[in-house]
This record gives C-alpha cells, structure tokens and sequence, in this order.
C-alpha cells in the first residue's frame, strides 16, 4: 500500500516552485500525494510582473472538515510558503485535526531569504510561524529563517559550531529535528546539516558549490526530503538524496541560460530519484 503525504503551500500555473514542484517530486518518489493549495498564481512571483493571484484562504477550513469527516489518514504532511498569519493559523489547525500518532510533519517556514523577509510578510508572521514549527517533527529554515524564528542577527559569517549552536536552539522550539539548507563553511562545498534532539546526533550532506542562483531549489529541497523520510529513508539518506537531486537539477539548468528564473529543469532527473527511493524501507 502506498504512503500518503499531503502537501499544503500555493500553487503557480506557470514557473517552477511550490506544487508545480511538490506535487510530481513526490509522485515519482512512489507516494500517493494529496494537495491542499492555498493560492493560485497565474505565473510565480520571482522575475515575472503582473501576475494574478487568487487566495484560498476561505477552503482550507472546508477540505480540513471534508477530510475529517471521512476519516483520512496521512503517513506524512509537509508545509511550504504560507501567505499570511490567517493561514499560519488554519494549517495549524489542520495538524490538530488530520495527523495521526504516526504521522510525520515537516515544516518549510518560507519567510525570506539573503537575510530579508519576503514582501507582505512581517516579525510577527515570523512569530506565528514559530509557534508552527513547534507543532512539526522537523523543520527546514534557511539561514535567513533561523535568524527570524531565533530572533538573532543574520550572518554570512559562521563556522559548524554556530551552526550546531542554533540547530539546538532550533529544536528547543518543540520539534524533534531541525535542519539548516544552503550551508556552507566558506569552502567550495554547500549543503544541509541537521540536528535529531532525542538521539543528540548532527548530520550532514554536501555537494561541490555551483555559483548560479535559480529559483525554487528550497522547494525542491524540502520536497525531497519529506518524501525520502515518509518512505522510510534515514535522516542521513534523505539528506544526501535532497542534497545530491537538488544538485543535478541545477546541473540539469545551467544549459538552459534564459530560463534560470523559471525554475530548475527537475523533470529529467525524476526517474533517478524514482529508482533511488526504491531502497527506502
């Protein structure tokens, strides 16, 4: 029987991020993938003007009712970008009412990045989210969102023990691991570290540094990761796995030079992801 995962964040018609990620990421990982969009966008919001947007707000209390009352159950929920502190709430509610004992919530706190808020959002969205990820088993900020939910400066500058420093300090939020993306040490490498609380054990995964910003890697990312873990993969093996496919869809990119800002070329990645995740049990 296949794992079920939902995937709550918005939806762009056009541009690579969020569900136009999420949802064939998880597909071809062999999870049985629901959805709950909190938005739609005509194009995304990186690089692209005049976009339309429609918010969702208002249907995710009636799925969240739907859902209970026909008694869904869900091995895995996994949250991206959240448009406002109202959905903040709703979707905390949804934790409440649709996960299970065994039901593993990984928490994506999309709220900035290059030290910077994203547009719309403030210090107290920063605040609501926080009380979200208590909620969560595992969280996966960026630098940007570390210095936010920890409310400390944000620095370009650090070293692998400021880095197990603050993934404590993560974790003293409520939920059980907490993993940091886009780290790196000032060498040629980047990557993920993480922190498991109750094993009181540090991980982490690294790839060669390519000097090429594209859009929605994070989403990619955190894609990979909560499939790998609701299939059964190790904290390590999902790290490695994000890691090493976020990588090859940037490599898969970088010929495409006008499309950068559309997002990643994930697509022709997807069948060795689909044979990789045959090894989670």
């Amino acid at each position: 029987m296949l794992k079920r995962i939902v995937t709550i964040q918005d939806i762009s018609c056009f541009g690579k991020c969020s569900l136009t990620v999420a949802l064939p990421i998880l597909s071809a990982m062999g999870l049985e993938t629901a959805v709950v969009p909190t938005a739609v966008l005509s194009t995304h919001t990186g690089g692209f003007s005049g976009y339309t947007f429609r918010d969702l707000t208002a249907d995710i209390p009636e799925i969240t009712k739907h859902w209970e009352s026909i008694k869904l159950h869900f091995d895995g929920i996994y949250t991206g970008y959240l448009g406002s502190i109202e959905q903040v709430n709703i979707v905390a509610d949804f934790f409440d009412r649709l996960a299970g004992e065994d039901t593993t919530i990984v928490v994506d706190p999309v709220m900035g990045d290059a030290g910077r808020l994203y547009a719309g959002f403030t210090p107290e969205f920063a605040l609501e989210m926080k009380k979200l990820c208590s909620k969560a088993d595992i969280i996966v900020p960026n630098m940007t969102e570390v210095s936010y939910l920890l409310d400390i400066p944000y620095t370009e500058k650090y070293d692998e023990a400021f880095v197990k420093d603050v993934l404590r300090r993560l974790t003293a939020i409520g939920c059980r691991t907490a993993i940091i993306t886009g780290v790196r040490y000032g060498d040629d490498m980047h990557g993920a570290v993480a922190y498991d609380s109750v094993n009181d054990t540090y991980y982490s995964s690294f790839q060669p540094h390519i000097d090429q910003p594209m859009h929605g890697t994070g989403d990619v990312f955190s894609s990979v990761l909560s499939g790998a873990l609701i299939k059964g993969a190790s904290l390590q093996q999902a790290l490695d796995t994000a890691v090493a496919f976020t990588v090859d869809t940037i490599r898969e990119t970088i010929p495409e030079k006008d499309t950068y800002w559309y997002g990643v070329s994930f697509e022709p990645c997807l069948g060795k992801l689909s044979e990789d995740c045959k090894n989670f049990r």
